[in-house]
């Protein structure tokens, strides 16, 4: 099982899963090896991406532009990559919505 931060692709890397057009924005909690993430922007010219990322970027307490999709851009399934921030302070900060570190 994949971890939902980890390190990789030159910094911090988080998979999530995207559920777009929600009734509102916010983190859920966890979708197996993924950060569920529910957007109201709908999946069209990468609204529901853009909301996905600025949401984890919030979550982060981070400006959006650091944080890069660098996979699954037309999927549900993305991996986020996240500069400026080490693999724990990334776990802890997320922590509320995955739970504690493993390992």
């Amino acid at each position: 099982m994949s971890a939902i931060v980890e390190s990789g692709d030159g910094g911090v890397v988080v998979r999530i899963h995207v559920l777009p057009t929600s009734g509102r924005t916010e983190i859920v909690g966890r979708h197996g090896d993924a950060l569920k993430v529910r957007v109201t922007a709908p999946p069209v010219d990468g609204r529901a991406t853009d909301a996905a990322r600025i949401a984890v970027a919030d979550a982060l307490g981070i400006p959006p532009y650091t944080v890069i999709v660098v996979a699954g851009e037309r999927s549900r399934f993305k991996q986020l990559r996240i500069a400026g921030l080490e693999v724990g302070e990334v776990q802890q900060r997320l922590a509320p919505w995955i739970g504690p570190p493993r390992g």
